[in-house]
């Protein structure tokens, strides 16, 4: 299935069951030249968790996830449980604030999963929070705002 006009795919993985592959469109865009395929699950009623595989590229000198790399995943893997959770699109959708605490260093030999929750959504606005986590591992905690995209006329 195609999302938001064709803009990103969310689709089945079939090499992950239970998992949705997402990403943009377009392969030169930064989610998907930077950051690669994700993968999305819905978890409860108002949850979400979005599976980055790392590469090479998401590594620091000392081979642990590099920092620009989890507030990337995080700031991507917010607009998955306002689209699953809440219907709301995410192409045109905007970050307005997050508020990142790294925690623990990301072992770059295991997936880097975000788990994000849906506090409270408004007319115009979204509140969420969530973890970044390896298994039972935490990288990273944070909370964010979101805008939701502006209704057309």
């Amino acid at each position: 299935m195609s999302s938001d006009d064709g803009l990103f795919l969310l689709e089945p993985d079939p090499g992950n069951p239970g998992w949705l592959r997402y990403e943009l469109a377009q392969a030169e865009r930064y989610n998907r030249a930077v950051l690669g395929t994700l993968l999305v699950r819905r978890e409860g009623e108002r949850e979400c968790r979005v599976r980055l595989n790392q590469l090479e590229l998401h590594l620091n000198s000392t081979g642990r996830t590099h920092g620009g790399i989890v507030l990337g995943l995080i700031d991507v893997a917010l607009f998955m449980p306002m689209y699953l959770v809440c219907g709301v699109p995410v192409s045109g959708s905007v970050t307005l604030d997050m508020q990142t605490q790294f925690i623990g260093g990301g072992d770059g030999s295991r997936p880097l999963d975000a788990v994000v929750e849906v506090i409270k959504e408004t007319g115009r606005l979204g509140f969420l929070r969530g973890l970044v986590v390896q298994d039972d591992d935490i990288v990273a905690s944070f909370t964010a705002t979101i805008r939701k995209p502006s209704r057309k006329s």
